[in-house]
């Protein structure tokens, strides 16, 4: 019982500090770094999100609420344009992301990038929408071309079966057009926390191991099926084994 007390107290208080950060962020961003250059722009509102997330994290890691594995993710600050094609078990796995890079430009569903909590910030990034798909490959192409990193999860949404969702070809496409490699990552948790069908305000039970592990970085495709069949086993191969296959088994999500 009392376990389960303080694993609420935790929650919400880091969930509290996360928003009261992004409220103070976008109050001083909008003062400061809307009235840049575009280019300049982009790049002070990302490399800041990144500093202010990699400083959540720390507390998460202090408060006990998480374990991080997320080292493989350095060397991709310095890799260039590349597509970065996570699996996706959690509504948190952007944040993490973002943590370990500052260039990284994020294709968000139109609804977040309206939101009244992350849409402001997430608009003076340069964040790409997913809809219209055309719109979403020029946008793609054209933050690849200027050497950023485009994260893009093919699954779509947030996972609802193990291994992994049906994928979408998106990220091919883009790859393709682009010239741009993909770089798979593989993302495992013990926690179902923030997956698809989890309250926002449930707490989980505390500490949650969360690991990334960097797969192949693909060649940018020539032909978009075969690119897209690889990725498939890619992904069935290297999530065979993850933990989240436990909870996704145990508490399958019902689609309308």
């Amino acid at each position: 019982m009392l376990q389960r007390l303080r694993d609420y107290l935790i929650t919400y208080a880091l969930l509290t500090t996360l928003a009261v950060m992004i409220v103070g962020w976008t109050v001083l961003a909008l003062l400061l770094i809307a009235p840049l250059p575009e280019r300049h722009r982009r790049a002070a509102a990302r490399g800041t999100m990144s500093s202010g997330f990699r400083l959540f994290g720390r507390f998460l890691t202090l408060s006990g609420a998480y374990r991080f594995e997320l080292d493989a993710l350095d060397p991709l600050r310095t890799a260039g344009g590349l597509i970065l094609a996570p699996n996706h078990p959690s509504a948190f796995d952007a944040i993490v992301l973002l943590m370990r890079h500052p260039d990284l430009a994020c294709v968000m569903k139109p609804a977040l990038l309206m939101n009244p909590l992350l849409g402001a910030g997430a608009r003076l990034a340069g964040y790409i929408r997913s809809e219209p798909p055309r719109r979403l490959v020029k946008s793609a192409v054209a933050e690849l071309q200027r050497g950023a990193a485009v994260l893009l999860f093919p699954e779509g949404t947030r996972t609802l079966h193990r291994p992994v969702n049906a994928l979408t070809a998106s990220v091919a496409v883009i790859a393709k057009h682009a010239r741009a490699p993909i770089q798979l990552a593989f993302i495992e948790t013990d926690s179902p926390y923030l997956g698809k069908g989890w309250p926002a305000l449930k707490a989980p039970r505390l500490p949650i191991h969360y690991r990334v592990r960097l797969g192949p970085r693909l060649a940018a495709p020539e032909d978009v099926a075969a690119c897209m069949r690889t990725l498939e086993a890619e992904y069935a191969t290297a999530l065979a084994a993850a933990p989240q296959n436990a909870w996704l088994a145990a508490h399958p999500v019902q689609t309308p």
